[in-house]
């Protein structure tokens, strides 16, 4: 059996995974959570196969969680679970150490497809995001920039889009205020521009807001 675990901070999400995937043959759920919080402190007494991981489930930054995780526990394979665009944040969850990433306007199918797919070693995303990589290459749209960004660029450039000063952004990120500031250099520069008007004008771009 596929041992799940699952983070989301919504209820219906917990309780609706929980009864769609209880009759599978091969996946079982072995427990759910809410919160970072009770996320580690589940994986300090059991260890799942996957965890379907909220993006921006309470307390820790989801992309953050997702480091932490594959530094701890490098063996579990994780599927993000989002309702934030999937060309922004599906390449940088996937940078960070995802097996996969799923909207949540995903049919269910979908997610045991994923759930199956990674757990045997492999990587998943939607045969549209496949799509969207190898047309924006060539086009003019804003978010072609994205994919040289890190996945901790993105995660800088989200606070900063979402009104945060660089202290907050340090404080949240666990980095120092001129850590931030190189960041923000950096993002400058990847992204063609040269005042923050305008790398915001780019996160918005990249609805980022």
């Amino acid at each position: 059996m596929i041992k799940v675990l699952v983070a989301d901070n919504h209820p219906i999400v917990r309780i609706g995974l929980k009864n769609v995937l209880q009759d599978n043959e091969v996946i079982e759920i072995i427990g759910n959570v809410s919160t970072t919080s009770e996320l580690f402190g589940f994986l300090v007494g059991k260890q799942p196969d996957v965890i379907i991981l909220e993006m921006d489930i309470p307390e820790v930054n989801g992309i953050t969680a997702l480091r932490r995780i594959k530094r701890d526990f490098p063996d579990i394979k994780i599927v993000i679970f989002s309702s934030q665009p999937e060309e922004v944040y599906a390449l940088s969850t996937i940078k960070a150490g995802a097996s996969g990433y799923i909207s949540k306007t995903a049919s269910l199918d979908t997610v045991t497809t994923a759930i199956l797919k990674v757990a045997q070693g492999g990587m998943f995303i939607t045969n549209e995001l496949a799509q969207r990589i190898a047309f924006d290459e060539s086009s003019n749209k804003p978010r072609k920039f994205f994919r040289k960004l890190s996945s901790r660029e993105i995660e800088v450039l989200k606070l900063l889009a979402r009104g945060r000063r660089n202290k907050q952004v340090a404080e949240e990120l666990g980095l120092n205020e001129k850590t931030v500031s190189t960041y923000k250099a950096r993002l400058m520069k990847k992204l063609n521009v040269d005042n923050m008007v305008d790398m915001l004008q780019q996160a918005k771009a990249l609805e980022l807001y």
